[in-house]
């Protein structure tokens, strides 16, 4: 697949820059693949919608991973802990200024590992800003807003946004299973290559409770909410083990073995995550699925609406 079958044209406007006052009043795009006939709901709606189905969240929560450093001017963004002795990976810009070895606030870099990535000790716990995406311009004004009702475990350095418009109330009305899967590098890193096969995935680390795989591998139908969860729960319908790292790419061609539904927000062109809407949806069918997104006036990417695959 040709990276380039990952683009399409969104008018910058449909960018949400912030939240909705409530998380489930976004709107939802559904397109069941047997009748392909999108029609529109409401979050809030979504129990109605999918009957049965087991609802699959990621349960991690994102780190305040966000740090900015004065001289030089710049930031680290913590990618993910590598030890509990303050070991992790992070991005830090401006690279080419920046020296191993060197302490730049709470941050010492320990040794550049190509492409801005760094192995780095943070001293103390993170205690940076809310690591919002590029795209998101505006001042949050609630953090929490910026976290699932449900994060538990953190170690993220991005939310699993589908997840967003969730209310306690509405998952009181849905039965609900949880993995984790840490969002790192892999998530949100844009394809560059003109190949998608050349794009390499580093690997994310995930979690699953025994007693929670087995109502997930027994359940009639599975919905996952979010591309994450899809990653953990094919990774594990594979033979991988409950806990590890998943470098899984899932992309057009993927045999899905145990997820039916799939809830996710409208993704970046070239993105890894769009690679994966294709797959479960079609190639063909996720470019219209986008165009009557964007025809309707959709709002885009993490504060944006929602649209549910059945």
């Amino acid at each position: 697949m040709k990276t380039r079958e990952l683009e399409y044209d969104l008018p910058p406007e449909l960018i949400a820059q912030h939240p909705l006052a409530r998380r489930d009043e976004s709107r939802l795009l559904v397109y069941p693949r047997v009748s392909q006939r999108v029609h529109e709901r409401r979050f809030a709606e979504l129990p109605d919608v999918i009957g049965d189905a087991l609802v699959v969240v990621n349960d991690t929560r994102v780190v305040p991973a966000r740090i900015p450093i004065e001289a030089p001017k710049g930031e680290v963004l913590l990618v993910e802990r590598l030890d509990d002795d303050g070991l992790w990976e992070g991005l830090a810009r401006p690279t080419r200024r920046l020296r191993p070895g060197h302490r730049y606030g709470p941050v010492e870099l320990l040794e550049h590992l190509g492409e801005g990535r760094w192995r780095l000790r943070l001293h103390g716990e993170p205690a940076g800003q809310t690591p919002l995406p590029p795209y998101i311009t505006e001042p949050l004004a609630d953090p929490a807003r910026y976290q699932t009702v449900y994060a538990r475990d953190t170690g993220s350095a991005a939310a699993p946004t589908a997840g967003l418009h969730f209310t306690d109330e509405l998952l009181a009305r849905l039965d609900v299973e949880r993995v984790t899967l840490h969002v790192g590098l892999d998530t949100f890193r844009p394809v560059t290559a003109d190949d998608l096969a050349e794009h390499k995935l580093h690997g994310e680390r995930y979690e699953v409770r025994p007693e929670a795989w087995e109502r997930i591998r027994s359940a009639p139908r599975v919905l996952a909410v979010g591309t994450t969860s899809v990653r953990v729960l094919e990774t594990v319908a594979r033979g991988g083990p409950l806990s590890g790292r998943t470098d899984l790419f899932v992309t057009p061609g993927f045999e899905f073995l145990r997820t039916d539904a799939l809830l996710t927000n409208f993704h970046l062109p070239r993105s890894t995550l769009l690679a994966l809407v294709m797959a479960f949806a079609g190639m063909e069918e996720t470019r219209q699925i986008y165009r009557t997104a964007v025809e309707q006036r959709y709002r885009f990417y993490s504060f944006g609406d929602a649209m549910l695959v059945l």
